[in-house]
């Protein structure tokens, strides 16, 4: 079984994939993770993330085991990953990576749960279950401050509400993949629910779709 959730940042969806994954005993990715990854290895090996012919000789070498490396959560991977998503070849590996993961999950396991922006449209439209994850902006927003201050970021509530919203615009009108809900997705708005409110709805549509 393919479980495919996507949605827009902080809106809950990598927090509740993680957990339905464990609970199910399914194999999680979050695609988000591979154009980090792939940016590091780049830099580590003393390159340029924006170079093409490294970049995907780096996408060419990434192994799931990568994706946990702590450093990916860092501004440094966000740069490098910012790059290397923009360009093509790249992307295309990569989407053959997630199809991969999802179709012969690692470890024999028997489904898995990738989140992302567009799994449930792109990578993964034949998953059984897809699920979208959002909530209101502000809220949204709150929840990324609160993380960025609990990891020590000195910064104002409402530069990370504007830094929202023109991510909102820019993955919601992007040309390539844009970040909606598939037509046959169930809409999970997580703004008034808590982490255990969330995955209990979560799952519930999960076994009504007849796991």
């Amino acid at each position: 079984m393919i479980v495919a959730i996507d949605g827009p940042s902080a809106s809950g969806k990598g927090t509740l994939s993680k957990r339905l994954a464990a609970h199910l005993g399914f194999a999680h990715l979050d695609t988000g993770k591979l154009y980090r990854a792939v940016g590091m290895m780049v830099m580590h090996g003393g390159g340029d993330p924006a170079d093409e012919s490294v970049a995907l000789q780096a996408a060419k070498s990434l192994e799931p085991a990568i994706l946990a490396d702590p450093e990916l959560g860092g501004d440094i991977a966000a740069v490098a990953a910012s790059k290397v998503a923009a360009i093509t070849s790249v992307r295309d590996l990569l989407l053959q990576f997630q199809r991969h993961f999802a179709a012969v999950p690692p470890g024999g396991l028997k489904g898995a749960v990738l989140d992302g922006r567009d799994i449930g449209t792109v990578v993964c439209p034949e998953a059984e279950v897809k699920l979208y994850v959002t909530a209101n902006t502000d809220i949204r927003a709150e929840r990324r401050h609160k993380e960025l201050l609990e990891r020590g970021k000195s910064i104002i509530y409402a530069v990370v509400l504007q830094d929202m919203k023109e991510r909102d615009e820019r993955d919601t009108n992007r040309s390539v993949a844009p970040l909606k809900p598939a037509e046959d997705a169930f809409i999970l708005d997580t703004s008034d629910l808590n982490a255990d409110q969330a995955f209990s709805a979560a799952l519930e549509e999960i076994e009504r779709t007849g796991r």
